[in-house]
């Protein structure tokens, strides 16, 4: 199915996805059943999962695992071979056809859609931004009403603001799940429910009385307090939780565009596209000018093929579909409990069976964003014997996963002669070579890294912050690099827009480590590679052989990016986990050099090393051959990112830990446990490992904000020992 995956293609043109929408969502899982080649997919969205909107108030209830109505969208874009940019939009240049970003500078685009839903905040009220939450976002709101849940007020007040159908269904769940609560729920006009038939509206006004749910009309909020909401008429709301679900307002930075508005939202013709026809918007956000209807996710959902058909046409300048929208959609709205009212035709229809038929309806949409159809490369007929065997059952990993493993690299380089020049001290055994000069040393080392991320810039980040981790390790200043790309295959004006990018974010790091980028060298592949050799200065090198019984031993980072980043490649899901939340965890790690922590360890360690493909045991095996000691672990010290243990439990894996294993083999004690499994799982741009005096390290600890002492240095031939 992959035979003309554009991955296999020059990138010709640039197709951005702004916002993770219900219509964007489907569109990237239609996309990834047939790409097209040439294109480059991106989706610019805040956050790696995006909520569904149909199953939010059984999540406030406590129906649903959060896990179960999250849309993946990091598990997604994998499966689209799209680009994520976790960033938010913050306006967009349409004569350049540039998007701005919050977080890093603009992107460019040639067809551009916006699926940004809408916002339920009430900015203008006083105290609302500080000690109240909007329904919209949704993924917000969910995270902020657990955490509410989760401090078990013996008798919590809620107040929701806004007697619609959303306020009306949201009170309804609140109070299913806290049922000693007192749930207040107000309404500025006169009539609650004013859009909604005669028979659910009295169907809902009736579970409101049943739940003991008071209702205020004519109630207008005028201020906000941590604990109260004040009236117009100057009642006082006790209040521990205060929400809004009032209305809809439209993101503020869509006044900015230029493009035709109704009410601040995008004016779309019937082809989805907005005043300028590079730019397409749908959903919440979008103006059905020529049909309008109210917000509603059902139009989203129904938006997407259309909205797919007229971006691939709109990119083969090929005629574009009208979209027709549906004059009058069929309401389930949930009662708290497991029964809904249904509005349609005026009929009063009311019962459990009504929320059974909603429940299959949103896990039938949400199916479609949980197991995604197998997309694997076919093997040659007839296959040589073993090449089955070699690629294996998952794909190879990026990062430093893809390094070769220690034993076949020791086997390669044995023959390798010695240093015959006299400058150089030591050479290949150590994190970097090591050279005299005039004060003092100078250290140099080279690295480069399969990618494994579709994101060229944060890519070049995680690289030039992995090529620096070896000069930090041997407690240098980092001096000069030279960058070594090979970029994958674009036209001439894309390819220059990559470089610049990737060059300028390595620049970045380099420039902030002290460091300057000084040349290199390019070259076009099959996929993205970056590389750095880099240089450092020092007055001495701290080697890996300076360890001593006694001393401790100070982690600076989690381990478990290189499980986490394999099952992002094999799409992974794990029951009660949103893997694309892991991702984005163990990118940011990624993402934050250790320079900083360098300076603070090096005038004191006895021994350290950059924890990277190896793995932690493997890189504290590195220290225990050259110091001739051995050491001890406190597996329940050990820091893991958020989702490895689980995702290791679960036999997830980097492809380079079963070699690490094997190098280990005899030399490790302990349980088999998930613990002991990322022991062996490379690192990324991992964290420093260092042996410090146990005198001074409980100082150093306080000084390095998510450093961990995990063990100490023993007595005895080269082994760890993991102990519980």
């Amino acid at each position: 199915m992959q035979a003309d995956f554009p991955a296999n293609f020059p990138i010709v043109k640039d197709l951005v996805l702004v916002g993770g929408g219900h219509a964007h969502a489907l569109v990237m899982r239609m996309w990834a059943m047939k790409p097209l080649s040439g294109v480059r997919l991106t989706l610019i969205n805040p956050d790696p999962a995006a909520p569904y909107t149909g199953m939010l108030p059984g999540l406030i209830a406590g129906h649903y695992t959060r896990d179960e109505i999250m849309i993946d969208l990091v598990r997604l874009a994998r499966f689209a071979g799209a680009r994520l940019i976790l960033d938010r939009v913050t306006g967009l240049d349409r004569e350049t056809r540039r998007l701005h970003l919050a977080d890093r500078p603009p992107l460019g685009y040639d067809l551009c859609s916006i699926d940004i839903g809408i916002t339920s905040d009430l900015p203008d009220l006083p105290g609302f931004t500080q000690y109240a939450h909007a329904a919209k976002p949704l993924g917000d709101f969910a995270t902020q009403w657990q955490a509410f849940v989760a401090r078990t007020l013996p008798a919590p007040q809620v107040t929701v603001i806004g007697a619609g159908v959303g306020g009306v269904e949201l009170a309804l769940a609140c109070k299913h799940r806290l049922p000693g609560a007192k749930v207040t729920l107000l309404e500025q006009g006169p009539t609650a429910l004013p859009g909604l038939g005669r028979g659910a509206r009295n169907a809902l006004l009736a579970h409101l009385a049943r739940a003991d749910i008071t209702l205020l009309t004519d109630a207008r909020p005028t201020a906000i307090t941590p604990d109260a909401v004040t009236l117009t008429n100057g009642t006082q709301l006790q209040s521990d939780f205060t929400l809004s679900v009032v209305g809809s307002r439209p993101h503020a930075w869509l006044a900015e565009t230029g493009l035709s508005l109704h009410n601040g939202f995008l004016t779309v013709s019937d082809s989805l596209q907005t005043s300028d026809p590079a730019i397409f918007a749908a959903g919440d956000c979008a103006h059905l000018g020529f049909a309008p209807r109210p917000k509603a996710g059902v139009y989203a959902v129904r938006a997407a093929p259309i909205l797919l058909h007229n971006l691939r046409a709109a990119l083969l300048e090929q005629p574009l579909k009208a979209f027709k929208p549906q004059r009058d959609y069929l309401k389930l709205i949930s009662t708290g409990h497991k029964a809904a009212v249904a509005d349609k035709w005026g009929l009063p229809l009311d019962g459990a069976w009504l929320w059974r038929w909603k429940d299959r309806i949103d896990r039938k949409f949400m199916e479609k964003f949980a197991s995604y159809p197998a997309m694997q490369q076919p093997l040659p007929h007839p296959a040589i014997p073993g090449l089955r065997d070699l690629i294996g059952d998952k794909p190879l990993c990026g990062g430093c996963g893809a390094k070769l493993g220690a034993s076949d690299l020791a086997t390669a380089l044995v023959a390798l002669p010695k240093p015959q020049r006299a400058e150089v001290i030591s050479g290949p055994g150590d994190d970097a070579a090591i050279l005299r000069v005039p004060g003092g040393v100078q250290v140099i080392t080279t690295d480069h890294l399969r990618s494994l991320t579709n994101d060229p810039r944060l890519m070049a980040r995680i690289a030039a912050i992995h090529a620096l981790g070896d000069i930090w390790a041997m407690g240098a200043a980092p001096q000069i690099a030279l960058a070594q790309i090979t970029l994958p295959r674009l036209s001439p004006e894309k390819a220059a827009t990559m470089l610049a990018e990737i060059m300028a974010e390595a620049a970045e790091v380099f420039r902030t480590a002290g460091a300057d980028i000084v040349g290199g060298h390019t070259a076009i592949g099959p996929e993205l590679t970056i590389g750095f050799t880099v240089t450092g200065l020092a007055q001495r090198a701290i080697t890996k052989s300076g360890a001593k019984p006694g001393d401790r031993l100070i982690l600076t980072k989690p381990i478990g990016s290189g499980t986490i980043m394999a099952a992002e490649m094999a799409m992974a899901q794990i029951p009660g986990l949103i893997l694309g939340e892991a991702v984005a965890v163990a990118l940011h790690q990624m993402s934050q050099p250790n320079g900083p922590v360098a300076a603070i360890l090096a005038p004191h360690a006895h021994a350290m090393t950059d924890v990277t493909g190896f793995g932690l045991a493997g890189h504290l095996l590195e220290i225990l051959d050259a110091s001739n000691t051995a050491a001890t672990l406190r597996g329940d010290a050990i820091p893991t990112l958020p989702g490895a243990l689980a995702l290791a439990a679960a036999g997830q894996a980097s492809s380079l830990a079963p070699a690490n294993r094997a190098t280990t083999i005899g030399r490790i004690t302990g349980p088999e446990t998930a613990l002991k499994a990322l022991l062996y799982d490379p690192q990324t741009a991992g964290g420093l490992l260092a042996a410090v005096p146990p005198d001074i390290a409980e100082t150093l600890l306080s000084s390095i904000p998510g450093a961990v002492l995990i063990g100490e240095i023993t007595a005895g031939p080269p082994r760890i020992t993991l102990a519980d």
